[in-house]
């Protein structure tokens, strides 16, 4: 695995918590040699995993629209930043630069990007680990919903069980690659 896709909030959130996550998740990153993707900003829980990549020495790659770029939230220290002309254009380049995904906290933007994978993979346009890094139960009723919806017949049983979830960042990260058979490093 060369690379894992960071969503999560452009925010740092309202728990020193979250970003601490961010930080440990990013340094277990470059720990292992994985590179990151994200959407580029270098604000929030964004630019908090990225710093800490950078860091500690590893890749970071930021992918952001030219309208974010212009409002100066690009992380320019990223080692590589594409912009795009829009977020659908965006969300097509993380992806494909990416061979799994993790969402920590964030907002609507995060929670779109994540569905939006889950929902490929259901499809089965694509085939890459998706984790969920449950900082301080922030996503205890998402899976409380996902189990409902399951429960309720509009989730398969096989696709509700998409998601990796975990509490701890580096254990988070052993399980992908682990699910996508690649060596632990």
């Amino acid at each position: 695995m060369q690379r894992i896709c960071v969503f999560c909030g452009s925010s740092a959130g309202s728990k020193p918590s979250y970003r601490q996550a961010a930080e440990r998740l990013g340094r277990a990153l470059a720990k292992r040699g994985v590179g990151l993707v994200n959407g580029g900003g270098h604000v929030g829980l964004m630019g908090a995993t990225a710093d800490a990549v950078l860091e500690a020495g590893g890749e970071a790659i930021g992918v952001i629209p030219e309208a974010l770029q212009q409002r100066e939230l690009a992380h320019t220290a990223m080692t590589e930043l594409h912009v795009t002309v829009d977020m659908h254009a965006r969300k097509a380049l993380m992806a494909s630069l990416a061979d799994a995904f993790i969402a920590l906290p964030g907002g609507l933007g995060t929670f779109e990007e994540l569905f939006e994978v889950a929902t490929w993979a259901q499809l089965g346009i694509h085939h890459k680990p998706i984790g969920i890094l449950d900082v301080d139960d922030y996503y205890r009723n998402l899976a409380l919903w996902i189990d409902h919806a399951e429960t309720e017949g509009f989730v398969k049983p096989e696709h509700s069980r998409l998601f990796h979830w975990d509490t701890d960042p580096e254990r988070l990260i052993d399980r992908l690659l682990k699910s996508a058979g690649t060596p632990q490093g």
